[in-house]
């Protein structure tokens, strides 16, 4: 059998390893429930399913659909996975220090670094929007005990 898609063909199977894998740990390791009342293993054994379907269609496809010179991956993009990891390590060590007003525009900064072009306008009101939307939705929707503000001014 011949690989068609280099590409879709690994993408799938990651998605398919990660899908499987993270349906098995809900189950064994969270009580399922049921449909009525789902218990706090039922929902992210149905996304590990439909992660793992969508990577098993995916993998079928590049087994069986011709693509133009067989879609080859490319090289690893170092630079960009070493910023968008160490911004996400900087995030975690963070935000309990410096509260989400300051982490997460941090974040968006840092990671922002990781492209090719930076459009200030468009950072600065990702910023915005994404920390009103985090404050708007974990603090005040769902009630999270998460710093606002650095601990340094009492927040």
């Amino acid at each position: 059998m011949k690989i068609k898609s280099q590409r879709d063909f690994w993408s799938g199977l990651m998605f398919l390893v990660v899908g499987v894998a993270f349906a098995w740990a809900s189950v064994s390791n969270y009580s399922f429930g049921s449909s009525a009342r789902p218990g706090p293993g039922y929902f992210p054994f149905g996304l590990g399913v439909l992660l793992g379907l969508l990577g098993a269609v995916l993998a079928f496809k590049a087994l069986t659909i011709e693509s133009a010179d067989g879609q080859p991956i490319g090289d690893i993009a170092w630079k960009p996975l070493a910023i968008v990891v160490g911004a996400i390590v900087v995030f975690g060590f963070a935000l309990p220090r410096l509260g989400l007003a300051v982490t997460l525009p941090l974040l968006i900064i840092i990671t922002s670094l990781a492209g090719d072009e930076i459009r200030w306008r468009d950072l600065v009101l990702s910023c915005v929007i994404l920390t009103v939307g985090s404050w708007a939705v974990f603090i005040k929707g769902l009630s999270l005990v998460i710093p606002v503000w650095p601990t340094f001014l009492g927040g």
